[in-house]
């Protein structure tokens, strides 16, 4: 598929004010707990600023977490509109091989608007007791959990009810998610193939799991602000944008006053401006009305809300009502600070000549005798190559072996995309830290000579428990 670039122009010319794009970037270059590794800005239907953060790229997927809900919520508005589901049908109806099972009149009384709204009438998240009462579909396991509040009366962020809303759109189409959504909205929006990490039965996650560019997360965005048109083509009802993007449920909580408290439509939650698809760790699909644009990010924090006030405070009032005048140098000046982007690598120093012969097939064992966060992480080795040095983790009896040189990031493709930097902090520690480049992920590592030992957390830790050789997007031929 030939993909077509998104129609460009200058920030001035669309009426965004460069510099406060520009002290956005500074913003989150000055925020220690924010790691961005994207950002793509739209307005009036043009791109006016993209810029990825080396070693993250523009044509790499990325994990993005919970906006794969967006995309499941866009397959629903389609199946509705070829009549394949209805949302005021009882999600029972879906599925009758769980009709004796399934006994709690709250239960059957669930409709699919519910789950797409996330208002089931549980009142917490129900995954791992889904999971437990049904390892195999989960369901199953989340309608024998009953609700302990009338559907559409609280709202729950609550992953199996999105999973079941796939589920129904994939039982009812008969395809998964993407070959149902391929013909239908990715191949026109631009997008083409994705990856998506699936069950224990094959179906994609929907609540989860989904992979693909921040580009991608762009046209969906951009293709909500236009009422579901795209390029002259509906593809989503006009009727399901209005829907999804008001507040079909109320999210009151103990954090007065952020974004998460605003409500929730059918995956989008509601902002202080306009709405969003996010994801864990800072994947963001916003989308402004009254600015008339869209605002797409990647990222790597524990910090959502403080992205989305530096998104508040400095590019909401760049947006202004008309075209500019006299903004070519700001332009010019943001343009090349959006090329120049980088993550700073991990400081580290050559390997000590001293200790050389020493490092050099080196083997370590987990610190304490067990890596806390990966306890399948069992062993670390170390050798020389002629470009660098290359690290093998091996965990559960799986080698994965990543390279790094002396300076900047090492950039390795199979069999797991990474990108490493770092070095010696003295002459008997090592340390370094491996980014999983299609996910927001990094893993530092430290390897101590003395004790032979090694020490290896995540910053942030990968919600889907993946092992390390499986941290990259599923790929069409799985």
């Amino acid at each position: 598929m030939t993909v077509r670039p998104l129609l460009s122009s200058t920030p001035a010319a669309q009426g965004v004010d460069a510099a406060g794009v520009l002290a956005f970037l500074d913003a989150l270059d000055a925020a220690p707990d924010i790691e961005p590794h994207s950002l793509m800005i739209l307005r009036h239907g043009r791109l006016v600023a993209s810029g990825w953060w080396a070693p993250y790229t523009a044509e790499r997927p990325h994990l993005l977490y919970s906006i794969s809900k967006s995309f499941t919520a866009a397959a629903a508005g389609i199946a509705a509109a070829e009549g394949l589901i209805r949302l005021d049908d009882p999600v029972i109806s879906y599925f009758p091989e769980f009709e004796a099972d399934i006994t709690d009149p709250r239960s059957r009384a669930m409709l699919v608007r519910h789950v797409a709204s996330m208002a089931s009438g549980h009142e917490s998240d129900t995954l791992f007791a889904a999971r437990e009462l049904d390892r195999e579909n989960l369901v199953r396991g989340f309608l024998l959990i009953p609700p302990a509040r009338d559907p559409g009366t609280v709202f729950a962020y609550n992953q199996p009810a999105t999973f079941t809303l796939s589920a129904i759109v994939q039982k009812a189409s008969g395809r998964s998610l993407t070959e149902y959504l391929r013909p239908r909205l990715l191949d026109p929006l631009g997008i083409g193939d994705v990856g998506w990490l699936r069950d224990r039965s094959g179906r994609e996650l929907g609540f989860s799991g989904l992979h693909a560019t921040t580009d991608a997360v762009a046209r969906l965005g951009e293709l909500y602000l236009r009422g579901g048109v795209w390029e002259g083509e509906r593809l989503l009802p006009e009727w399901w944008v209005a829907e999804a993007t008001r507040a079909q449920i109320e999210t009151a909580g103990d954090r007065p006053g952020e974004d998460w408290q605003r409500g929730y439509g059918f995956k989008f939650w509601m902002s202080r401006h306009g709405y969003r698809g996010d994801g864990a760790f800072g994947q963001f699909c916003l989308v402004l009305p009254e600015q008339d644009a869209v605002i797409a990010t990647t990222g790597d924090t524990w910090n959502m809300q403080a992205v989305l006030n530096l998104v508040w405070e400095h590019l909401v009032p760049a947006f202004r009502p008309a075209p500019l005048t006299g903004g070519e140098a700001a332009d010019a000046a943001l343009a090349a600070r959006l090329a120049g982007l980088t993550l700073s690598p991990a400081a580290g120093k050559p390997a000590p000549p001293e200790r050389a012969q020493a490092w050099s097939a080196a083997a370590f064992t987990p610190d304490g005798g067990v890596c806390a966060q990966l306890p399948k992480l069992t062993a670390i080795d170390l050798a020389p190559g002629a470009d660098g040095w290359t690290l093998t983790l091996t965990e559960d009896g799986h080698p994965l072996r990543v390279r790094f040189g002396e300076a900047g990031w090492t950039v390795t493709e199979e069999p797991v995309p990474t990108a490493v930097s770092g070095g010696w902090s003295d002459a008997d520690t090592l340390v370094v830290d491996v980014a999983f480049l299609e996910t927001p992920h990094h893993l530092d590592v430290t390897c101590s000579l003395k004790d032979r030992t090694f020490k290896a957390s995540w910053r942030t830790e990968p919600l889907h428990g993946l092992p390390l050789r499986a941290m990259r997007a599923p790929r069409a031929s799985a």
